[in-house]
This record gives structure tokens, sequence and C-alpha cells, in this order.
């Protein structure tokens, strides 16, 4: 990886491309353009981001483990190989249920 960015061209699995740290959240860019972002996260059990906004749609996917998506103050679980979006402007917050991998995808609009 350059730059904290995947190399492209060459083949990857999410699950294997980051690690968990004890009591942290983890961060890598799968990629970053002016359009929006794919992010890879790791969060620890009991870890998460506290409640927040975003001017744009968000789609997580959960790679590994489980994950509490609030949205709107509403509780969703989710597992690995499901996923959600949460809505533009509408609050949510992450919590690790349980220690989890996700993907974040957001896609920028004018």
């Amino acid at each position: 990886m350059e730059n904290n960015e995947f190399e492209k061209g060459n083949k990857f699995s999410y699950a294997g491309s980051i690690a968990y740290a004890e009591k942290a959240v983890v961060s890598k860019h799968v990629l970053k353009k002016e359009t929006g972002n794919i992010s890879l996260m790791s969060f620890d059990k009991g870890e998460g981001l506290t409640e927040h906004t975003s001017p744009y749609d968000a789609v997580v996917q959960i790679v590994d483990g489980k994950a509490d998506i609030i949205i709107n103050g509403n509780s969703n679980i989710l597992v690995a190989g499901e996923t959600i979006i949460m809505p533009a402007n509408q609050p949510h917050a992450l919590k690790a249920v349980e220690k989890f991998k996700m993907v974040l995808t957001m896609i920028r609009s004018k």
C-alpha cells in the first residue's frame, strides 16, 4: 500500500487486509477520491463512533464480527455478510457488539 491506499491491480481480501488493535479503531483507505471514499475499518469490542451526521449517503458492509449500527436512534445489529445504508443528514453511530471489520463506501454528490 502506498499513502495508506490499497495498491491497484493486485487482489486482496478485506478481512485479511486490516488487523484488530486492542481498545482501538483502525482505518485504511481502499480508495480516496474527490467523488468519494472506500475505507476499511476494524473495531475492538466495545469501541465505536459517536453519533454524528454526514451530508452523503454511506454504505456499511460488515466483513467480520458483529456491529450495532444506530440510525436516527434505531438499533440495527449486523453480522458478517450484511450491509446497511446510512442516509445522508441523519444522525448515526456505530458500536462493536463483538470486534468487527467493515467496509465504508461514501459517494459524494452535489
